[in-house]
């Protein structure tokens, strides 16, 4: 499974929604709090992206000696249509200065965030992250397809996506014999994840034989997996 550092990381640099939240901005409305884009530098530091006038950066401005702590929280929803569609959240909290002439785009400024100390709670489960951990992680190298391949999971494969019950135990069996809907759930390097709906609810993990690196070893993971199925 993919450790919850690396499971952080991965939701810092996804598409998931997020807020900073700084001390002294509750008036602030939630979308100037919401950086335009996000991503990790090699020391582990967060760097976020937003409008020169927004509410943050003058905070960080005006901030002195790294003396201007905040919180960087994510929420996760899964890209498909399905019962509890929240899949997890994460928060990195530390200490925002801004990092002037790093924004490439006129009218916007970076914030640097150095990580004091980071957590995820998500279907793996709950965990603290050290920041030594959470700067040496990697990102799952299926990030940035993970929204369209399970779309299109779910609308071209959703017969094939179904069939995974045989595959699984008794639970899963007895679900699909019940009609119940399989539906792609989340996907990373290590498998594929599914709940079945219906009155209620259930996750069933798929494991790929060895962890992908790129699209075209997930190709040949599901075709293995989906062959498996009708066999």
């Amino acid at each position: 499974m993919p450790s919850a550092a690396e499971r952080t990381r991965t939701l810092v640099q996804s598409t998931c929604s997020s807020v900073l939240l700084v001390p002294g901005l509750g008036g602030a409305r939630h979308e100037q709090l919401s950086p335009q884009a996000r991503a990790v530098g090699t020391d582990g530091e967060v760097f976020l992206l937003f409008p020169a006038d927004s509410p943050a950066v003058r905070a960080a401005t005006h901030a002195q000696d790294d003396e201007l702590s905040a919180v960087l929280e994510m929420v996760d929803v899964a890209p498909v249509a399905v019962p509890h569609r929240i899949r997890g959240h994460a928060r990195v909290s530390g200490w925002l200065t801004s990092a002037p002439g790093l924004a490439t785009e006129p009218g916007y400024m970076m914030l640097r965030l150095e990580v004091g100390e980071a957590s995820v709670e998500d279907l793996w489960g709950a965990s603290h992250v050290e920041p030594e951990a959470f700067a040496s992680a990697s990102v799952d190298p299926l990030v940035a397809h993970e929204t369209e391949l399970l779309q299109h999971l779910a609308s071209a494969h959703g017969d094939q996506v179904q069939a995974l019950a045989s595959l699984a135990g008794e639970r899963e069996a007895a679900a699909a014999a019940e009609g119940r809907r399989a539906v792609p759930l989340a996907l990373d390097r290590f498998g594929l994840r599914v709940r079945f709906t219906g009155e209620s609810c259930f996750d069933t993990r798929f494991d790929f034989p060895s962890p992908v690196g790129n699209i075209t070893e997930l190709r040949r993971a599901m075709h293995a997996l989906f062959d498996a199925a009708a066999h």
